[in-house]
């Protein structure tokens, strides 16, 4: 029944037996009582009662200690201790690995090290290195990882995962190449594989462009072509220098390619999300809990609505339902601490935030995250050297230096600094997005509304985007050109129809071009007041409810 997968049965079957055999200790014989508790501890395992696994598996090793004693002791009758039963029974070590998988299920990763340390290094397989590496990687026990990841590739040269995780613990992908070498000459058609090896080592130095060169060449000029993992982690690389629009392509490419891929939709949904296409966020998420729901994806993709839907509340609760799912879910800390920085829990905003760059130090978002919530307790000082050790890290590229003058712009004293950096950033790409707004705004201050005219207009030449029309529409208001103003405030809405400044820019110029009706607009604008107050009356409540289920989820 265990081997036809029975598990049910084996459960209630195997339950019976071992109280027969607890009544009556000479039923069964020592192996025999041995293998029924593994039985049983297994049908438990799949049953998803890990606990009470652990115990039975507990209780099968104290058996077969037992029984070890007693084959030692009991003298050699021919080659009775060699029986093709006791060959045939669980080994040991496979139980130690039950157990340590129900340990990590229970997110006792200690107890799962403490477990599988036991196991001598000679008897170990490469599914126990592989989950030892893992294990010794996420409690920052880098060396030990790092021996067990090599000890996987010892024995399974084409195990891909290891191979990411070393690359991910700054091995040299000339020495995570030299130890596939042999495999890459025996095996035909494994020529793509030093390729693969290279682009991911550029993805772990951060060095995203030539992440980006080098997939792009192995999918073209391989048998590699429409990929779906080369696709995603090619849509990922796009999104960390800032090309959303690229990343958008590639993540619908792959898409299209599987329409059950799960992997990277978190990031898919989020710039959906900032493109204002909420309903095609919604009905993601909808299709991604039609796939599953014990990912994360889809918990931060329904997140991601909710964030930019200003539902921070319900936002909150599901970045921590996905981090309860995958607690190494970058996304998700990104989501719950963007929602708790939005909700003024700045301090603890912060935590989610380290936590996520601990997890990724090459992603700019993460810093982006920590510095804004620096700014918003006023932490200057703190937000200028977080982003002098990105700029250092990750060298000067558009990114950083925009990330750099953002905090520039916040001290007077460095304003020409901001200005600097910002005319190198635009240098290097005059389509990055980030840029353009900052510069924007220093030539608001500067009252310079001709120049950050024509810097808008250019940028909007080659692409759309919400916010830069908004702002073009506020240059065009401070220099009277009130008709294309409200143009331009008219297409911002469209991208975007939760914009709210664009909607404000919009209504104080009509108040503006009718004062006769002023009094009549502030009537109507008074019951629209209260109509949004009872909305947001109604959002409190919500609020309140998902105040409820963030404190069962041990949030507050």
């Amino acid at each position: 029944m265990a081997a036809a997968g029975l598990h049910s049965n084996v459960r209630l079957l195997s339950s019976l037996l071992l109280t027969m055999s607890n009544n009556n200790p000479e039923m069964f014989s020592p192996s025999q009582k041995y293998q029924l508790l593994v039985y049983h501890a297994d049908s438990l395992f799949h049953d998803k009662e890990y606990r009470n696994a652990v115990s039975k598996y507990t209780m099968a090793l104290q058996q077969k200690k037992a029984l070890t004693k007693t084959s030692k002791v009991r003298p050699s009758t021919g080659n009775a201790g060699a029986t093709p039963q006791n060959q045939s029974l669980p080994s040991e070590i496979e139980v130690k690995y039950k157990m340590a998988e129900c340990y990590t299920m229970l997110k006792q990763d200690k107890d799962a090290v403490a477990i599988l340390d036991g196991i001598p290094s000679r008897q170990r397989t490469p599914k126990i290195n592989m989950m030892l590496a893992n294990l010794y990687k996420k409690a920052g026990q880098e060396r030990s990882a790092v021996t067990s990841y090599k000890e996987v590739l010892r024995q399974c040269p084409l195990a891909l995962d290891a191979i990411l995780g070393l690359l991910s613990l700054s091995v040299k992908g000339a020495e995570v190449a030299s130890m596939t070498l042999n495999v890459i000459q025996s095996i035909p058609n494994l020529d793509w594989l030093s390729a693969w090896i290279k682009a991911y080592a550029f993805v772990h130095t951060g060095d995203n462009t030539r992440a980006i060169n080098t997939i792009c060449s192995l999918e073209k000029k391989s048998l590699l072509r429409d990929n779906v993992d080369l696709l995603g982690s090619l849509a990922d690389l796009y999104f960390r220098v800032g090309d959303n629009k690229n990343a958008i392509l590639k993540f619908e490419q792959a898409q299209m390619l599987d329409p059950y891929l799960i992997k990277g939709m978190d990031i898919y949904g989020y710039l959906l999300a900032r493109e204002g296409r909420l309903e095609d966020v919604e009905n993601l998420g909808c299709r991604l809990f039609n796939i599953s729901d014990q990912h994360a994806e889809p918990w931060v993709v329904s997140g991601c609505h909710s964030f930019y839907t200003k539902r921070h509340s319900r936002a909150l609760y599901l970045g921590a339902k996905a981090i309860q799912l995958n607690s190494n879910s970058v996304q998700a800390l990104l989501l719950k601490g963007a929602a708790l920085r939005n909700m003024g829990r700045v301090q603890e905003a912060i935590i989610h935030f380290r936590e996520a760059i601990r997890l990724a130090p090459c992603r700019l978002d993460c810093c982006e995250g920590l510095i804004e919530c620096y700014l918003a307790s006023n932490s200057v000082r703190e937000a200028m050297v977080m982003a002098n050790n990105v700029y250092k890290t990750l060298g000067a590229n558009a990114q950083t230096l925009t990330l750099l003058a953002t905090v520039c712009l916040e001290d007077p004293v460095t304003q020409e600094k901001a200005k600097t950096l910002l005319d190198k950033a635009l240098l290097q790409r005059p389509d990055y997005i980030k840029a353009v707004v900052k510069k924007a705004e220093l030539l608001s201050r500067e009252q310079k509304y001709e120049e950050g005219i024509a810097l808008l207009r250019s940028t909007l030449a080659n692409q759309s985007d919400c916010v830069l029309h908004r702002m073009l529409g506020d240059f065009l208001v401070a220099v009277n050109e009130f008709q294309e103003a409200m143009d331009q405030y008219s297409i911002a809405l469209s991208l975007d129809p939760n914009d709210q400044k664009s909607l404000e820019g919009m209504q104080k110029m009509e108040k503006e071009e009718s004062p006769t009706d002023a009094t009549q607009e502030e009537d109507v604008d008074d019951m629209e007041g209260s109509g949004e107050e009872g909305d947001l009356e109604g959002s409190d409540s919500e609020a309140a409810q998902w105040a409820d289920q963030e404190q069962w989820f041990g949030m507050q």
